[in-house]
């Protein structure tokens, strides 16, 4: 279940970024069936939080796909409480906060293996809101179908035992590419204010990281493996990115931008760095922010 959700998704981020069908309206089909039917996930917010990420790569306070207050803050600029242009709120950093980003570095893979439920929520939110959703019907239809049918599969299993171990387990396999996600932009460059057109290239080289893996491991990462690539041309298949890669190599290293590309393992452990650095400062007591029995309890000595 939790691989057919990740390739499931894979085909919901190829059909929202170009036609992989020959007609606008198959596209359509294949991106709520992909992403509504079977994944759960609403293609309609994936689509406006993607294309705010693609334009804002790596902009703490234009880019969502870097704001995560209170579990997550992958820079010390976050403890300023910037505000979301993305969400239009302000990212409060209070004692709460404070904990929380203080043992990210722990709490990084845990919270990965659940994170589809915040999926589930932003989806069901933005639908049944009052901000002009194209298709809406569309995607509470597909999204009616995903909850009927994966309950229908959960019942079947013969106790509340298996019911939840099965839940877990799904979510936690799903988890691996939420991981995959915040790979390619967690150890990236991250500034803050809008992007401007003239340093876009460069904003997305720097912001971006691939992982390196063989051909024949290309399905596993949907794409994401040439991540810098794909930033710069959004609407190439993924078929054709590792054919591009050279090119854009070559660019990087005759105009002196920045590539980086890492292991997948080596990347996990970048992005582990970057969480522990923020988390050593968000510990700094000599950043005053008023505190709560929890956080004494927990920091106390001696």
């Amino acid at each position: 279940m939790g691989y057919s959700w990740i390739q499931s998704t894979w085909v919901g981020h190829d059909s929202g970024h170009y036609n992989v069908m020959p007609s606008r309206g198959l596209n359509r089909l294949v991106q709520v069936v992909s992403g509504n039917c079977i994944a759960g996930i609403s293609i309609g917010w994936w689509k406006r939080n993607h294309n705010a990420h693609h334009i804002a790569c790596n902009s703490l306070d234009f880019d969502p796909d870097l704001q995560h207050m209170p579990l997550f803050a992958v820079s010390s600029k976050f403890f300023s409480s910037l505000t979301s242009v993305y969400y239009d709120r302000k990212m409060v950093f209070d004692s709460l906060s404070r904990f929380f980003i203080s043992y990210q570095h722990w709490t990084y893979y845990p919270v990965m293996c659940v994170a589809r439920v915040n999926l589930f929520a932003q989806s069901i939110l933005l639908l049944l809101s009052n901000k002009v959703i194209p298709g809406r019907w569309q995607e509470l239809v597909g999204i009616s179908v995903f909850w009927i049918w994966y309950s229908l599969v959960i019942s079947f299993l013969p106790n509340w035992g298996e019911r939840v171990m099965f839940v877990l387990a799904s979510f936690a396999i799903t988890g691996i590419q939420h991981v995959q996600f915040t790979l390619n932009h967690f150890s990236g460059d991250v500034y803050v204010g809008p992007p401007r057109g003239n340093d876009w290239f460069e904003k997305q080289t720097a912001g971006t990281v691939n992982i390196t893996c063989p051909w024949w491991m290309d399905w596993f990462h949907g794409g994401l493996q040439f991540q810098v690539e794909h930033h710069l041309f959004p609407r190439l298949p993924r078929c054709n990115l590792r054919r591009v890669s050279p090119i854009v190599q070559q660019y990087c290293k005759k105009h002196n931008l920045t590539y980086k590309s890492a292991s997948f393992i080596d990347a996990n452990r970048k992005t582990l760095e970057v969480l522990r650095n923020a988390a050593m400062q968000a510990r700094d007591l000599a950043n005053p922010m008023p505190k709560n029995l929890v956080w004494e309890a927990v920091n106390t000595h001696g």
